[in-house]
């Protein structure tokens, strides 16, 4: 398993958002490096999408909103979340969801 890995809802359908293309990436000095890249299963989950052990730093998981609604036929209002976080404990899992509606979502560290 991933270090990193990812859950997606949409709270507007009630349901697990199936298909969302998810890209994480390390942010160091400037320079952003694509760690790996994923697509939600039908849990609305990305459990491989980077190392199995990562480095202290900030990390970003980049979500390809527009892509989900366009093939839900749904509308949305933030065709892209990008959500920037920081891993003091390199031993720790990082799980980190998103909650998705048409005009507004949420983040929060999972476990």
């Amino acid at each position: 398993m991933s270090a990193i890995t990812t859950h997606v809802l949409d709270t507007t359908l009630g349901r697990p958002a199936r298909g969302v293309p998810v890209r994480l990436e390390l942010v160091a000095d400037g320079n952003v490096t694509v760690l790996g890249t994923g697509v939600t299963d039908d849990d609305g989950r990305v459990s491989e999408i980077g190392p199995a052990r990562i480095g202290p730093g900030p990390y970003r998981l980049v979500f390809d909103i527009a892509a989900y609604y366009a093939a839900t036929a749904q509308t949305c209002f933030f065709p892209e979340v990008v959500l920037t976080f920081a891993t003091p404990d390199t031993a720790q899992h990082y799980h980190v969801p998103v909650l998705l509606s048409p005009f507004a979502y949420s983040a929060y560290r999972g476990s």
